[in-house]
């Protein structure tokens, strides 16, 4: 039980510095998800999104692990794929112990309802969704995870105030009623606990200029697309790289 309160305390503070102060029912909610699954903010186990506790892919597999889960199989559904509109469905099976029968979530995926930063990568995020589902059908979750979110996932609606006369655009606007490019960046730094001052500068690197103010449209989402990327297939080696962009401390003679 001692164990629980001090990661529970751990959480509540790293969850105040990325998050704010969250609600007293934030609170209560974190304190049981702690008791229950050991689920830790630090580990990127879960989100906090628009007030509610959401849990991710990462963390339902780390407790998949300590549960001593025997395995996972998944299953692409070909009669209800359509690989021309690039709709996928898949079939996951968890399999909690060498004698269980199983426990099975479905996941879907088109470019309706994934983020443009994984644009092209819809077979991926419906077996990820898949397999989350029949986690948390195993292990008795309720929360939903960040990777299931058709809302968290889907295209802003675009805005009533109407674009500049001569149709130019910045690179932080929002175009054709997509999510603004900063809103992107500002949601991966935040889903990976990055530091957006090394996120910057490595931005302005990646794109070739002085900041990553001068940089055109095309170059940021290239770029945002990149940085997504390589959070979800090496984080390690992301902020590795994030790093190597830190300015050194000066030494005073």
């Amino acid at each position: 039980m001692k164990r629980n309160v001090v990661t529970f305390r751990s959480n509540a503070k790293l969850a105040r510095q990325l998050w704010g102060e969250p609600s007293s029912v934030a609170l209560r909610g974190l304190r049981e998800l702690t008791a229950r699954y050991s689920l830790s903010v630090a580990a990127g186990d879960l989100q906090f999104l628009d007030g509610r506790w959401y849990v991710t892919h990462c963390g339902l597999l780390q407790l998949a692990t300590r549960r001593g889960c025997r395995g996972i199989k998944t299953i692409l559904q070909d009669r209800v794929s359509d690989l021309t509109a690039a709709h996928w469905v898949f079939k996951a099976i968890v399999y909690k112990s060498g004698l269980s029968r199983g426990f099975v979530g479905y996941g879907d995926a088109d470019p309706s309802n994934v983020s443009p930063l994984v644009r092209g990568a819809e077979m991926r995020v419906a077996e990820t969704r898949a397999v989350n589902r029949a986690l948390r059908k195993a292990y008795g979750i309720g929360l939903c995870s960040v990777e299931e979110l058709g809302a968290f996932s889907s295209p802003a609606r675009s805005s009533t105030i109407p674009s500049p006369s001569n149709g130019s655009h910045s690179s932080n606007g929002s175009n054709n009623g997509q999510p603004r490019l900063r809103d992107q960046l500002c949601l991966l730094i935040r889903q990976y606990s990055l530091d957006p001052t090394l996120v910057k500068a490595y931005a302005a690197d990646f794109c070739g200029t002085q900041t990553l103010k001068g940089a055109s449209r095309d170059l940021v989402e290239s770029f945002i697309s990149h940085l997504s990327s390589s959070a979800k297939e090496d984080l390690g080696g992301l902020i590795c790289k994030l790093n190597s962009y830190s300015q050194p401390t000066e030494v005073k003679q």
